[in-house]
C-alpha cells in the first residue's frame, strides 16, 4: 500500500489535485480519506459555540482515530469514515465504508501538523497558492456549501484562517517531499507526482 499525505492552505487546491491523481491511476485503485471527516464531534455544545469553533487549529481534529483507521487500512482491512457536517458541527451517526486499496491519499490542511501521521506517509505533498486566490475560493466555497454570507466568512479569515495559516499550516511545508504551486492547474507537477506514484508503487511490487 502506497499512502500519500496532502497538504495546503484552505482554498490551495488541493481537492483539484487529489481528483487528478485519481484519475490518472487506474480505477478502483485509489481511497482518500479526507481530513475533513475526522474533525472532533462538538454535538455537546450549544449551536452558537459550535458555529465559532476553530477548524484550523490542530487541537480540532481527532488524530487518534485518524492514524488508527489508516493504520487499520494498511493492514488490509476496511474502516468505517466519520461523516462532518460543517452546517451543523456534527458528527453523523452514519459512516462511510472505506476499503483498502494499493493507494491511499489523505488531505487536509493540517495532516502534516502530526508526526505520528506524517510517519506513515510515503509520499508528502504540499499544495501551495496566493493568499488571494485562497480567498477567493474560500469566498465562493463557504458561501456555496456552507451556507455562510461574505461577511461572515471574511470575519473569519482574518479571525482564524489567516493566523492558523501562518502558525500551522505553512511551517508544515517543511515537511513535503514535493511542493506543487497553483494546485490542480500545474499541469507540470501534476505530471512529475504521477511519475512520482507509479514509480514508487513499482518498487513496493
Amino acid at each position: 500500500m502506497l499512502i500519500i499525505g496532502i497538504a495546503g492552505g484552505t482554498g490551495s487546491g488541493k481537492t483539484t489535485v487529489v481528483r487528478k491523481i485519481a484519475e490518472l491511476l487506474p480505477k478502483g485503485q485509489v481511497a482518500i480519506l479526507s481530513q475533513d471527516s475526522y474533525y472532533k464531534d462538538s454535538g455537546h455544545l450549544p449551536l452558537e459555540e459550535r458555529l465559532a469553533l476553530n477548524f484550523d487549529h490542530p487541537d480540532s481534529l481527532d488524530f487518534e482515530l485518524l492514524i488508527k483507521d489508516l493504520k487499520t487500512l494498511k493492514v488490509g482491512k476496511s474502516i468505517q469514515q466519520p461523516v462532518y457536517s460543517y452546517l451543523t458541527c456534527t458528527r453523523s451517526e452514519e459512516s462511510i465504508e472505506v476499503l483498502p486499496h494499493e493507494v491511499v491519499i489523505v488531505e487536509g490542511i493540517l495532516i502534516f501538523t502530526s508526526a505520528a501521521l506524517r510517519k506513515l506517509m510515503d509520499i508528502k505533498i504540499f499544495v501551495d497558492a496566493d493568499a488571494d486566490d485562497r480567498l477567493g475560493r474560500v469566498i465562493c466555497r463557504d458561501i456555496v456549501e456552507r451556507g455562510r454570507d461574505v461577511q461572515a466568512v471574511l470575519e473569519r479569515y482574518e479571525k482564524t484562517v489567516k493566523p492558523m495559516h501562518l502558525q500551522f499550516i505553512e511551517p508544515s511545508k517543511r515537511y513535503a517531499d514535493l511542493i506543487i504551486p497553483q494546485g490542480g492547474h500545474n499541469e507540470v507537477g501534476i505530471d512529475m507526482l504521477r511519475a512520482i506514484i507509479e514509480r514508487t508503487i513499482s518498487m513496493k511490487q
